[in-house]
């Protein structure tokens, strides 16, 4: 499966953005989607995550700000990102799992000025 992300970009603190992540490949109906975020001198950590279901997790600093979904019959899947805050900077990265395999899109940069 290829993954493309779009729609990271410059934002103001308190602004929104939504990310997209386009998938090819067959797998994607059945594959967990998620969204995974690396900030300068960190480690990569997990941000959302969505079965081929709907159901959505997230991780604690972004409930209630970030809403995690999926078109199926688009094989895309979001990230909608509000009330940012500059702690959220990062590169976000978005991944399908299936079969406790990893497969990874490149990289959207994600700045928020304070």
């Amino acid at each position: 499966v290829q993954l493309q992300a779009s729609g990271g970009g410059l934002v103001q603190a308190g602004g929104s953005l939504r990310l997209s992540c386009a998938a090819s490949g067959s797998i994607f109906t059945i594959s967990v989607m998620a969204w995974y975020r690396q900030a300068p001198g960190k480690q990569r950590e997990l941000v959302a995550t969505i079965t081929s279901g709907g159901s959505a997790n997230y991780e604690d600093s972004v409930t209630g700000r970030f809403t995690i979904s999926r078109d199926n019959a688009k094989n895309t899947v979001y990230l909608q990102m509000n009330s940012l805050k500059p702690e959220d900077t990062a590169v976000y990265y978005c991944a399908a799992v299936y079969r406790a395999v990893h497969y990874w899109g490149q990289g959207t940069l994600v700045t928020v000025s304070s």
